[in-house]
């Protein structure tokens, strides 16, 4: 059977990406990442107004949909609950005030770019790394489609591309990587949202901008910044005028989830770890090999 090289690159990173996770994840399982200075988005449920505009803004700039903004106008959608998926990054839905029925609210959903991301801590190779500046990246190249993200995220966000037979990718919100990081510019969403519902900045300056809201509006806003310790916490914070807990956004510990699940993983993986990674060495010498032979051959005909 003729291997690509990019299916056995993967196939060695595999190896090689195994060992040097577990062997970090053994000895530091407590390590976090100081968070505070990097980069963050504060959603206020409250001003939401439902426009859907963010999701249009997501849909151009990553180039998921060529649907006009007039389609996102559309607001039966909200009859049905939704979830991110491989071609909608973010989704907005409402929710309820148990206390009053008829009035409702607006909440987007994405990638919440967790503090210490499940995901990234469930990729066996490396596809899925936490940047210093808030936004969880997706390297696709690396990916060997295992789908441990998907099952390790707390939020259910990442999201596999099926219908792709030959190249499939998780695909989630990038935090518009390359117009913060590399523009310095706010992400799409926030950029066109016209009542100011989402707000970006450093992290620590939106949970101060967050308390200083419920402390002015204390009928409005449930004293609670969803995001600032929930599973450690993460780059994407919530306000909300009832209990998270009507809300879509799970009810989790501040414990980060992989202060857990990658003890699971070493005591998985502490025996098998060695003869995949010396698999994959030997695969790359049996193919470089291949290659001289084959270009031996070529100068003789």
């Amino acid at each position: 059977m003729k291997i690509s090289r990019r299916d056995f690159f993967k196939l060695s990173a595999t190896g090689a990406g195994l060992v040097s996770t577990t062997s970090l994840k053994a000895e530091e399982p407590g390590m976090a990442l100081d968070c505070s200075q990097s980069y963050g988005v504060l959603v206020d449920t409250v001003v939401c107004i439902g426009c859907r505009r963010c999701e249009w803004a997501c849909a151009e700039e990553n180039k998921t949909s060529e649907k006009s903004l007039s389609v996102y106008e559309d607001k039966t959608v909200f009859d049905k609950h939704r979830r991110p998926d491989e071609q909608a990054y973010t989704v907005v839905n409402r929710f309820s005030n148990p206390q009053v029925p008829d009035k409702t609210y607006s909440m987007k959903v994405q990638c919440m770019h967790c503090n210490r991301p499940a995901c990234v801590s469930a990729c066996i190779v490396g596809a899925l790394r936490k940047d210093e500046m808030g936004p969880v990246v997706y390297d696709a190249w690396k990916c060997i489609g295992c789908r441990y993200c998907m099952v390790a995220c707390p939020f259910q966000i990442p999201a596999y591309e099926y219908a792709n037979a030959l190249d499939p990718r998780v695909m989630k919100c990038t935090f518009c990587f390359d117009r913060v990081v590399g523009r310095g510019e706010r992400p799409a969403c926030v950029a066109i949202c016209p009542n100011e519902a989402l707000t970006f900045g450093i992290r620590q300056d939106l949970i101060d901008a967050a308390y200083a809201r419920i402390k002015n509006n204390p009928d409005r806003y449930v004293n609670h910044v969803y995001g600032e310790f929930e599973a450690g916490g993460t780059a994407w914070l919530y306000l909300a005028p009832v209990d998270f807990k009507h809300t879509e956004l799970p009810q989790l510990s501040s414990e980060p989830i992989p202060d857990t699940t990658e003890k699971i993983q070493h005591g998985i993986f502490k025996s098998f770890v060695p003869p995949l990674a010396l698999y994959g060495i030997l695969g790359l010498i049996m193919h470089s090999m291949n290659n001289k032979k084959g270009e031996g051959e070529d100068s003789h005909e």
